[in-house]
């Protein structure tokens, strides 16, 4: 039996030293996919948490016909949705025109500013703007796909990214960023 397989079957078993193996390799990133969504460390862990319960609870249905990494992000991800629509009323906003977004967000400016940087600004936006936002940029799925993961209309996701967007030039041009070399 190969050790991925070996590692799984002991996490079926609820060996609890598989289970700390598998949440060792997986937490940091997976964290960093929490992180992404929740305004602070404290409901990062706690959508981690959640996520990993959901991964154990859920480790009879992985077919080994993809990476054992995407299949947990892919449940990390739902928790992290799910965790933020919880907290949802931040989601039901004024719809804006679509003709009135832009729905570009220069790569350029995203490669000049370092991970960090970039998560600390994403991580100040209002919980729904962050949560589409990661979503439409980060995680590249589509308005569509995002309003239905949502529960919102397709219009409303990207009034949310547009919002997000403005909300982010705004920061950047009050940490004294020259956003015209950008565009």
């Amino acid at each position: 039996m190969d050790a991925g397989r070996e590692l799984i079957s002991g996490c079926l078993k609820h060996d609890p030293v598989a289970e700390k193996k598998l949440y060792d390799l997986f937490s940091g990133e997976m964290y960093g996919v929490c992180l992404r969504f929740a305004g602070n460390e404290r409901d990062a862990m706690d959508m981690l948490q959640i996520g990993f319960i959901r991964v154990y609870h859920n480790l009879h249905q992985y077919r080994f016909d993809g990476q054992l990494g995407g299949w947990i992000k892919r449940i990390i991800l739902n928790t992290a949705v799910t965790y933020c629509k919880r907290n949802a009323r931040y989601l039901r906003e004024v719809e804006l025109k679509e003709s009135t977004i832009d729905a570009t967000f220069s790569e350029e400016m995203l490669s000049i500013l370092t991970v960090t940087i970039i998560l600390d600004i994403i991580q100040e936006l209002p919980v729904g703007y962050r949560t589409v936002f990661n979503l439409y940029v980060i995680d590249d799925y589509s308005h569509k796909e995002i309003g239905a993961m949502l529960g919102i209309t397709e219009s409303t996701a990207k009034s949310q990214y547009h919002r997000a967007k403005v909300s982010l030039r705004n920061r950047l041009k009050a940490l004294g960023i020259d956003q015209n070399s950008f565009y």
